[in-house]
């Protein structure tokens, strides 16, 4: 037992290496002036509305499959559970304790792609995965596509609550749902004034913000969209209040992430869209080479640029600390909850639950990787992308600093602590489990 327990240690340390390393490389970029604090806000914004739901889209149909969908219903029961639990643990303590606003997404959310993903793939590259194998033939390669699949299926619900309600634990939203999308209606239904008055001429110096579309393109987009939401605000207007109520509160909801994962899903599970986008060219994946390919191109960007823009800030927030200027403070005691909710805490309750689960129950699909994956989904570190939820959600400069310290503290608890002694415990168990245990499913 011992060298697959080295194994799977080493694997540990080489994904949060890695980690640190591209957190060093924003670090890298912000000294020597290639980015910048206004930049990567931009940057960030780029991640969540376009990088992150392309990455969805293409991974989640890619493993998502009509004959397969009833195995990943456990996945999202459990990624529901313990993101809402989470979330009441957060919330609950900051109440009590006077935490940080940033304290209660930072105990709900954890990183279901970066950490993972890399660590999979370590473990995968060690051999320490092929331990877990169902079959004779099962190999490698399957297996962590597999795990991949197993992680971006939990990572729906997390991004749809990160970036639904993400925001009003920052306490970005304190207008009323109902009364902020009326509002955002009316305004944008009467907005005539650029498709009434001819505004398209181009200027004698155009600037950065001026359109490269033709006049005709412009004039047409906005004249489809003013008609759009003249049409939605009279339908608006006819639904009665708690219609309205439920209409606002599901739009929080429906984020670029949000929007990018029903995507995916969408294009999985329906057979003729699951062929055409991404079965190979000569068996009739007429999307495959050109669409799909372009959005896997951008959306694997998203893990490296979030991560690099982590970086960005700590840099700026350690320009600001030399300077004695205010760069957000860490209060020990919030941190120190922080990570115990999630190097201790969680790794206990998931090994636990998980395998009473797979070994009293017939609730779980019979291969040990689905165990292994379902164990380590609330484990880790905060997620990475609290980051962009800090800039989407409009938090303050501090908050924003604080965050990143915190982040990359996080990733340094992950190296040396909890992270790699849960990870041991599970592949351990699970192996003892597969060859010890006399339930069928061990046989599998």
């Amino acid at each position: 037992m011992a060298s697959p327990m080295l194994a799977s240690f080493a694997g540990a340390i080489q994904a949060s290496l890695s980690v640190l390393l591209t957190i060093f490389y924003g670090v890298l970029a912000a000294q020597t002036s290639f980015l910048d604090e206004s930049s990567a806000k931009k940057i960030s914004k780029l991640c969540v509305n376009m990088l992150l739901p392309a990455l969805l889209i293409v991974n989640l149909g890619e493993e998502l499959e009509i004959d397969n969908v009833t195995r990943f219903l456990p996945i999202l029961v459990w990624a529901l559970f313990y993101n809402l639990s989470s979330w009441a643990i957060g919330a609950s303590a900051t109440r009590i304790f006077n935490f940080p606003k940033w304290v209660t997404p930072a105990v709900c959310f954890n990183n279901t792609t970066s950490m993972p993903l890399l660590l999979i793939q370590s473990l995968g590259s060690t051999g320490v995965l092929g331990q877990l194998a169902r079959y004779d033939d099962d190999d490698v390669e399957s297996m962590v596509k597999r795990a991949r699949s197993y992680f971006l299926v939990a990572s729906i619900i997390g991004n749809t609550m990160t970036f639904g309600i993400g925001g009003e634990m920052f306490g970005a939203y304190e207008e009323d749902p109902v009364e902020e999308l009326d509002k955002h209606l009316r305004e944008r239904s009467s907005d005539e004034d650029l498709v009434e008055a001819g505004d398209y001429e181009q200027e004698d110096q155009p600037d950065e913000e001026t359109s490269l579309l033709p006049d005709r393109v412009n004039r047409t987009k906005d004249t489809v969209s003013l008609s759009t939401y003249k049409a939605l605000t009279k339908v608006w207007d006819t639904f009665p209040p708690w219609l309205q109520t439920v209409t606002a509160q599901i739009r929080k909801f429906l984020s670029p992430p949000g929007i990018g994962a029903i995507l995916g899903i969408f294009l999985g599970i329906t057979p003729p869209l699951h062929k055409a986008f991404f079965n190979d060219a000569t068996q009739g994946g007429i999307f495959n080479a050109w669409l799909t390919t372009s959005l896997k191109n951008i959306g694997e960007l998203f893990i490296a640029l979030q991560v690099i823009i982590v970086g960005v800030k700590l840099a700026v927030s350690l320009r600001r600390m030399r300077r004695g200027e205010s760069s957000g403070k860490l209060p020990p005691a919030a941190v120190t909850f922080t990570l115990l909710v999630r190097f201790i805490f969680w790794p206990i309750v998931s090994i636990l639950v998980i395998g009473v689960l797979a070994r009293k129950t017939q609730l779980l699909d019979d291969d040990p990787v689905l165990w292994f994956t379902m164990m380590l989904m609330p484990t880790g570190p905060s997620a990475m992308k609290l980051g962009a939820l800090a800039d989407v959600g409009g938090a303050e400069d501090e908050e924003k600093m604080a965050i990143a310290k915190f982040l990359t503290v996080g990733q340094q608890e992950e190296r040396t602590n909890s992270r790699q002694i849960a990870n041991m415990v599970l592949h351990s168990y699970l192996t003892a489990y597969r060859h010890l245990s006399p339930s069928p499913l061990s046989e599998a």
